[in-house]
């Protein structure tokens, strides 16, 4: 299959890519990723994928220009739904890509992570292939969690620490309430 692969940064990259090639797979990554936050982030985690797909000869498209509103519109005021929208604006246009590229299917490097939604990931890209008339291919890759980690850290990528959105880096970095 000729694959589009939503790539939400470098590390989480380096288990899916790999595995879908040795299935025998057309691999291009795809970087669209309005929600992290804030742009320096975002810069940091671009540029570890751009190095990674350097590295592995991957072909990477990437939407060069950042809309982080585009993610606050579509969740201020339904906060605790922000990660079905999050799911559903990158993969809704990761489908759109997919179907204008004429590619066999697409996927998303977000299924390696054991912090992510599966079951929603998956309700949303298939929501979006219905739509798009493209394939999404559902694969539980949090087998290969580890080895983003011990990959990422051998290659010397950039690392985050959070999700990506102001909300998951205030999770992550705002002090605990101590009672």
């Amino acid at each position: 299959m000729k694959l589009l692969v939503h790539t939400c940064c470098g590390p989480c990259a380096t288990y899916p890519i790999p595995y879908l090639r040795e299935q025998g797979h057309q691999i291009y990554g795809y970087f669209y990723n309005p929600n992290i936050h804030p742009f320096t982030e975002y810069q940091k985690r671009k540029e570890a994928l751009e190095e990674y797909a350097h590295q592995e000869g991957v072909q990477l498209i990437a939407d060069e220009e950042y809309h982080p509103e585009e993610y606050f519109r579509n969740t201020a005021y339904r906060e605790p739904r922000r990660c079905f929208f999050c799911y559903q604006m990158r993969l809704y246009r990761a489908a759109q890509i997919a179907r204008k590229g004429k590619f066999d299917g697409f996927t998303t490097t977000l299924l390696v992570s054991p912090f992510q939604k599966h079951d929603l990931i998956r309700e949303v890209g298939e929501a979006a292939a219905e739509s798009y008339e493209v394939p999404f291919v559902y694969h539980d890759f949090r087998e290969g969690f580890q080895e983003t980690v011990e990959r990422s850290k051998s290659l010397g990528l950039y690392r985050q620490q959070y999700c990506g959105c102001l909300y998951s880096e205030l999770e992550r970095y705002r002090p605990k309430n101590k009672r």
